[in-house]
This record gives structure tokens, sequence and C-alpha cells, in this order.
């Protein structure tokens, strides 16, 4: 009997040594690295560029951009999932055929060094995250919208980000906001909290889900969509990887700080990792909320001090 509790115990101790040595293993891995920005003024009203696509009028939300000593405007994409700012380096190399004093960018790097304008704030790093990501620019042609990096909510834990969309324009300033409502800010990731159906959820607001109200899983999905609805399924693209998106029509109610929202679409994804739905269940996460759910209102979240309201 001694020898079965020893080993019985010491098969406790292995699991428990096992499910801590993986915790602290993944919550490494998938902790941010360091803010490495620094910014300074303020930048207001900066015109939102949405970019469309046959499906989808607001697959994209792009900020005008200017670098340092290129007086050309290119285009950053918002998303707040992704928890650090990042550049293309394909896009970059472009440029640097162009503006070889401006740019120094050697084949092998992983990082580069660069300051960034958005209407009077002003963001650098000595080292962005390049990703092998991008096209080649147009610098001939003045419609031409050249995407160069994607923006994070690195900068959201330096600014408070308001987001009109109704005026098509956001601002990063210092605004402290009055009866505002909390949300959580963790791993540089916005989970809000709201209720449909008398049902409390979690939700990560990523506005590179930017043409989508509601994503959940399908589960879910087969809920909340209405009976007859039309099913419509559209390619993703998650920085080159490929994902198949459904969507049908809806009819909820969501219940989102003071106000309510009309959820009129319903989406789920397939083609998403199995670490990445481990890690979705491990938040607590229970679905996606992108920008098209806040289309007519203004949306003011200051993640520093973990405050929003929505107008």
């Amino acid at each position: 009997m001694k020898i079965i509790k020893k080993i019985v115990l010491a098969l406790l101790v292995l699991i428990l040594l096992t499910v801590t040595t993986g915790y602290f293993y993944f919550d490494k891995k998938f902790s941010p690295p360091e803010n490495y920005l620094k910014v300074s003024g303020i930048g207001e009203n900066i015109r939102l560029k949405w970019v469309s696509d046959n499906e989808n009028q607001y697959s994209a939300l792009l900020l005008p951009v200017k670098l340092r000593g290129i007086e050309q405007t290119f285009y950053m994409q918002l998303d707040f999932g992704s928890p650090v700012t990042v550049f293309y380096k394909k896009s970059l190399q472009s440029i640097q055929n162009e503006f070889p004093n401006e740019i120094s960018l050697k084949p092998t790097q992983k990082e580069i060094s660069l300051d960034f304008n958005i209407k009077g704030l002003n963001v650098s790093s000595s080292i962005f995250e390049l990703l092998d990501y991008g096209e080649n620019i147009d610098s001939k042609s003045p419609q031409a919208v050249n995407s160069i990096g994607t923006i994070g909510t690195d900068l959201l834990e330096k600014r408070t980000v308001v987001l009109d969309f109704a005026n098509h324009n956001c601002s990063f300033n210092e605004l402290k906001l009055n009866d505002a409502f909390d949300f959580e800010f963790k791993k540089r990731k916005i989970l809000f909290t709201a209720k449909i159906d008398n049902q409390n959820l979690k939700l990560l607001y990523d506005s590179g889900t930017s043409g989508y109200e509601l994503i959940v899983n399908k589960e879910e999905w087969q809920r909340y969509k209405l009976q007859n609805s039309k099913i419509k399924t559209e390619k993703g693209n998650s920085w080159g990887n490929v994902l198949k998106v459904i969507s049908a029509q809806a009819n909820e109610k969501m219940q989102f700080g003071n106000r309510e929202l009309k959820v009129s679409e319903v989406t789920y994804i397939e083609g998403v990792s199995k670490l990445q739905t481990f890690l979705m269940k491990r938040s607590g996460m229970q679905g996606m909320i992108g920008n098209k759910l806040f289309l007519n209102h203004k949306l003011f979240i200051d993640c520093k001090n973990e405050k929003f309201k929505l107008e």
C-alpha cells in the first residue's frame, strides 16, 4: 500500500509540475514583447480609409501615415488584434528602391528603426518587427493606397483612441474618460463584456476583422442566425494565411455599455489553428467583434485605465 501511495503521489506531483510548466510556457510564449514605442504629440480628426472588396465594404481600416523624410502618404492598417506595430518588409524594400537615402534595409533584417507621423502624432522605435509580407508601392498614381504596415495595440498603451465611425475619423489623444465602463486589457488584447439574450459574453475587439459584426463558434452561430438566412462564404486573409469565413443574417440585440446595438449578421471562421482555439478558450473569450458593429457610433477606448464608452 505504501508503494502504491508513493506512486500516486509521484504521479500527482508530475502532473502538477507539467501543468505549471505548461502554463508558464504558454503565458511567456504568448505574452507581447515590451512596448518600445516612443510617442509624442496628439493626432486629431485623422481620416479613416476603408478598404473594400467584392463582398465586404469594410474589409480593412487604414490610417494615413508619413515616414520621416518622405512626403508621400502611405497607409497602415489599424489592427487591434495585433499587440505590436509592425511593418511589411516587401513594401519597405519597394520604398527603399525609390528613396534609398531615407530607408536603410538589408535583405536579412528582421527589425528596423523608423519614425512615422499620423497627423501630428509622432511614433518611433528602433526595433519595429518586419513581416515578410506586402506589395510594391505605386508612387505614380495619386489614388494608390500603399499599405506598408499594421498599427497594433502597443500604441493604445500610449494614447486614448477615439473612433468616430459616424464621421469617418479617429483621434489619438490623452483624454480622460468620464461616465465610462470597465473592460479588460490583457496581453494587449481588448476584451469587452456584452450581453446577448441575457447571456454575458467576453468578446475580443479585433479591428483587423473589420467588416464583421459578431464572430462566434459554429454552435453559437447556429443559435444566433436567422433560420432561413442566405449563407455568405468569403475567403479571409490573416497576414497571408487563408481562412474560410461564413456569415448569415441575424436579428439580435447586444447590450454594450449603456447602449443597445443591433446585430444584423453573425459569422464563424474555419481554418483557425487548434492552438489559437485553445488560447481563446483559455482566456475565457467567447467571440470577436469588428468595426462594422460600431459604424454609426463614436467609440472611446482608454487602455491605460481600462475604460471605454460608446456614443
